[in-house]
């Protein structure tokens, strides 16, 4: 090889060499060999120091770890039991202290009912969002229009009388609680015999599954009859599960399935007395 060929040669490595090491500390590699050799393997076998983890500090009473669920529930019996009609009732859930979510998710007003006080039906969805808790009525907002929409095509505008399991929006407008909507119950069961319906419409998962007492979901129950009891067992009357009009706004699709579910209702609120 002469001269210039191996000057070039070498000219040409030490390129590739300077290109390689570029591309290298562009990827941001900034050491090719250390001084020492490591063992990975023998590295490996050495645990970790253990970290030191403050143990939390646990609740010293009830009370500070969760409310009173029993003290509160009491009160709403009570308070519900002494409402004569409608509009004491609004004024004792107004009172009533015992919801935390009169304290966590609620701007401004309980949410309590809209609709005919003497109606034959009761529609029952979950929670307040943010449109009704500004307006102070349930089902006001973007699904609202939409379930009166479709009370109104199956010829029940007149005929319902609306509200919630819980009288608080949620925060975040989650789904309550089983504890919230416990707390609520007394209240909602007391509407109930004042309205004295003839049936009930439990619109979404959270509805169905709290007044029923049900774990399967809302696809599952929806389109059936059950029998709503109260917790004395004074009221029962039938109730049919149907999709919430916010699921509907999500999935058009499934507007034929609570469309069915309101012609099957209104055909047995029409005729009572004929069998399923």
């Amino acid at each position: 090889m002469s001269a210039s060929s191996q000057a070039n040669g070498q000219a040409s490595a030490g390129q590739l060499a300077e290109s390689l090491l570029a591309f290298w500390a562009d990827g941001g590699v900034d050491a090719m060999l250390l001084d020492e050799p490591v063992d990975r393997i023998a590295a490996g076998r050495i645990a970790p120091p253990v970290r030191q983890v403050a143990a939390p500090q646990l609740a010293t009473s009830r009370s500070a770890a969760q409310p009173d669920i029993a003290a509160a529930l009491e009160q709403a019996r009570l308070m519900a039991a002494a409402a004569a009609d409608l509009d004491a009732l609004v004024a004792a859930i107004a009172a009533f202290e015992g919801c935390p979510l009169r304290h966590e998710g609620a701007a401004s007003q309980a949410v309590v009912y809209r609709g005919n006080p003497a109606a034959p039906l009761m529609v029952i969805g979950e929670g307040p969002g943010a449109d009704e808790d500004a307006q102070g009525a349930p089902f006001v907002g973007r699904a609202g229009k939409l379930l009166d929409r479709m009370l109104a095509a199956a010829g029940l505008t007149d005929r319902v009388l609306i509200t919630n399991t819980v009288f608080w929006r949620p925060p975040g407008n989650r789904t309550p609680t089983h504890s919230e909507q416990a707390v609520c119950a007394p209240f909602l069961e007391r509407m109930v015999g004042l309205v004295q319906p003839k049936m009930l419409l439990l619109v979404g998962g959270a509805s169905a599954k709290s007044l029923l007492n049900r774990d399967e979901g809302i696809l599952s129950l929806r389109g059936r009859w059950f029998e709503w009891r109260s917790a004395d067992g004074s009221m029962e009357l039938p109730a049919l599960p149907t999709l919430h009009p916010a699921f509907l706004l999500r999935q058009p699709g499934a507007k034929k399935r609570a469309w069915s579910d309101l012609l099957t209702l209104t055909e047995r609120l029409d005729r009572p007395d004929r069998p399923l």
